[in-house]
């Protein structure tokens, strides 16, 4: 290589703005902004929790951009509707990464929507953070790009079951589930918490995501006359369900459901047939201002995201939006994908205001209590 080609070079690698290499490092980063994206029901049977997961997550990116950012960077998050169906979260998921040049994806709701875009992510080696789902496939076997916040669906089948067989000693337990991996992961969490006590399931029915077509399913759990009957589903067939039950013969039967509900809406729905109706949740009581974290969602919903509902959904968006912050902001080294997951590996603890959340090379869940609540009134309320 001559003198003249050699000195070409050296001015091309060293006469490139900065801000042109720190841009262009990774999609989604860039001297201004990192860009976010988030598939989740807007409309449609489940739109109450896609609604609740970006109104939570908004209200806290719009309180850091409103402080200046993160290291000079503001969040950008970038929503999209896909009805809680799996093909077009498949669709909104290759938008997001090849015409936004979104940086990672957060916020997503639901197991059949979040099984069918993970491989996509997976093969370019983009983040999944926070997914509103406890699907065990995304726990087990450990992947590398998924960090999930919340507990498991078998964790929440196991504070039931508890809660059902050791201290209400119920026996005769039925389970109601959506048709699909979402209701096959609930159903198989239940069972392996009954054959911890040596019990097998009474009965079981089924009904079709984004349906609320109950009936064959009710008939087929009330031959049974469980003395419980454990659901999962979305917040209006489980609705439709519980109404039906009440009214055709199995009004002292205790209807359980797993935090996926969506809590708010499962009571709008129900109105005064709710009461009595059993919720865990993943999320402590988002009226507990006795938690730090607590009162700040609460004032930063009011002032970041005024109209919005505060409930259980919106607070578990919230709880995301300040880990994403939390962990950018802890970083030591440029920002990218690889060196985030890094980072979050090596954590360790983090407490976010009376909540910590616990993360390890070999643990990508960074919470795993469940709290059971009771639907009184029109309200809920800790058990």
């Amino acid at each position: 290589m001559s003198v003249k080609k050699f000195s070409i070079i050296l001015m091309c690698i060293f006469f490139i703005p900065g801000s042109y290499l720190k841009t262009h490092a990774e999609d989604g980063i860039t001297d201004n902004e990192i860009i976010l994206g988030q598939s989740c029901a807007l409309t449609g049977p489940a739109r109450a929790l896609g609604i609740g997961m970006r109104a939570g997550l908004t209200a806290y990116f719009q309180k850091i951009n409103h402080a200046g950012g993160i290291k000079g960077r503001k969040i950008r998050l970038i929503s999209l509707d896909d009805g809680y169906e799996p093909e077009k979260a498949i669709i909104n998921t290759h938008q997001l990464i090849e015409k936004e040049k979104v940086f990672l994806s957060i916020g997503y709701v639901g197991t059949p929507t979040s099984k069918a875009v993970l491989p996509i992510l997976e093969k370019l080696n983009i983040p999944f953070l926070a997914p509103f789902t406890g699907a065990e496939f995304l726990r087990n076997p450990l992947k590398k790009n998924v960090i999930n916040l919340r507990a498991s669906y078998y964790q929440e089948m196991e504070e039931l079951t508890h809660y059902l067989v050791d201290i209400l000693h119920k026996t005769k337990i039925a389970c109601f589930f959506q048709n699909d991996d979402y209701g096959q992961a609930g159903l198989r969490g239940l069972q392996l918490a009954l054959e911890k006590r040596s019990l097998v399931l009474t009965a079981k029915g089924t009904y079709e995501r984004n349906s609320i077509a109950v009936k064959s399913g009710f008939l087929k759990i009330r031959k049974a006359k469980p003395e419980a009957v454990v659901m999962v589903g979305a917040y209006q067939p489980c609705a439709e369900f519980i109404k039906l039950a009440k009214k055709y013969g199995l009004k002292n039967t205790i209807f359980c459901n797993i935090s996926f509900v969506g809590t708010q809406a499962l009571i709008k729905e129900l109105g005064e047939q709710g009461n009595g109706t059993i919720i865990s949740q993943v999320v402590q009581y988002p009226q507990d201002t006795k938690i730090p974290i607590v009162q700040e969602f609460k004032e930063d919903m009011v002032k970041f995201n005024p109209g919005a509902t505060i409930n259980f959904v919106s607070f578990e968006g919230y709880i995301a939006g300040k880990f994403f912050c939390t962990a950018i902001d802890r970083m030591k080294k440029n920002l990218t994908r690889n060196n985030l997951i890094a980072s979050i590996e090596t954590m360790g603890t983090i407490d976010l205001g009376g909540i910590k959340l616990n993360f390890g090379k070999n643990d990508h869940q960074g919470m795993d209590k469940v709290f059971l609540t009771v639907i009184k009134n029109g309200k809920v309320q800790p058990i």
